[in-house]
C-alpha cells in the first residue's frame, strides 16, 4: 500500500522519512510516462528499501502492536515539465531482500489505477452491488458473469488507445460489425475499403452517448459500457426478429 503519513519508526524518537534519508540508492528504474498533454516521456526512478519497525499513533499504542514492514521509495530524478513528480512510498509485510523484490511491489503498485477502473465498471457499470441475490453461490455466480463483461469493457477502452489499427474482428463479431454500420453511419473522410478497430470502436462509444469532435479524448469506460449495453440489447432485438419473422 501507498503511505502518506509519516508514521513514527525505530524506538519512537524518529520517524519513516528520517530513516530513509539515510538509505543509500540501491537501484535505478526506467519508465515511460505521459505528461498532461498525453506526450510520453522517460523517468528514471531511485528505488530505496529498508526493513523498519513502524509503530502505531502516540494516543492508539496501547491498542494496537508495532508492525515489522518495508518500506520502499521510488524517487524519479530531476524536476519532470508538464507532470508531477514521481516519488511513491510503498510499505509492505512482503519479504523485500533484493532490487528485483522492490521493483515486482512497485510494479503491482502501479496496477492500482487499472484496478480500481475494473472495479467502478464491476460496481458503477454493471451495478454489481444492486443485484438481491440473497445466497453467497448465487452472488458468487453472478459476479462471475459480471466479471466478464466488466474485463471485456476495460478491455475494450484500453485496446483502442494501445492498437487503435488492428483488425475490428479482433473485438466484435461480424453480426455486431454489421449493426453498428447501420446505426452509426460514417463520415465521407472515414470511408475507406479497411476500416480499422479504432472506427467500430468510436461507433460503439457514440452509442453510449460519446460525441466523437476534433478534440474529445478517446472514449473512456463509461460511454463504451452504455454503448455495449445498447448495442446488446439491439442485437438480441436483432436476433428475436429474425426468428419470428424470418431473415
Amino acid at each position: 500500500m501507498r503511505t502518506c503519513v509519516d508514521r513514527l519508526a525505530g524506538d519512537g524518537k524518529h520517524t519513516i522519512a528520517d530513516e530513509m534519508k539515510d538509505v543509500l540508492v540501491q537501484g535505478l528504474h526506467r519508465i515511460q510516462v505521459r505528461d498532461d498533454r498525453g506526450e510520453v516521456a522517460e523517468a528514471v526512478l531511485e528505488i530505496r528499501y529498508r526493513r523498519i519497525r513502524v509503530l502505531p499513533p502516540i494516543g492508539k499504542q496501547k491498542q494496537y502492536p508495532d508492525l515489522k514492514l518495508t518500506v520502499i521509495h521510488a524517487q524519479e530524478r530531476g524536476t519532470p515539465r508538464g507532470r508531477d513528480k514521481i516519488d511513491w512510498k510503498l510499505i509492505t509485510n512482503l519479504p523485500v531482500t533484493s532490487r528485483r523484490d522492490a521493483l515486482e511491489k512497485i510494479r503491482w503498485y502501479s496496477q492500482r489505477w487499472k484496478i480500481e477502473t475494473f472495479h467502478k465498471i464491476l460496481k458503477s457499470g454493471c451495478r454489481a452491488e444492486a443485484s438481491k441475490l440473497r445466497t453467497a453461490e448465487r452472488l458468487v455466480n453472478f459476479l462471475s458473469i459480471l466479471c466478464l463483461l466488466s474485463w471485456r469493457i476495460f478491455w475494450l477502452t484500453m485496446i483502442n488507445r494501445s492498437h487503435s489499427a488492428a483488425s475490428p474482428d479482433l473485438a466484435f463479431t461480424s453480426l455486431e460489425l454489421r449493426l453498428l454500420d447501420q446505426l452509426v453511419k460514417e463520415k465521407k473522410h472515414q470511408k475507406s475499403r479497411t476500416k480499422p478497430l479504432s472506427l467500430y470502436l468510436i461507433k460503439l462509444a457514440r452509442l453510449g452517448g460519446y460525441l466523437a469532435r476534433a478534440h474529445d479524448p478517446p472514449p473512456g469506460n463509461m460511454v463504451i459500457w452504455r454503448g455495449l449495453s445498447r448495442l446488446t440489447d439491439i442485437q438480441l432485438g436483432f436476433l428475436l426478429g429474425a426468428q419470428l419473422v424470418g431473415n
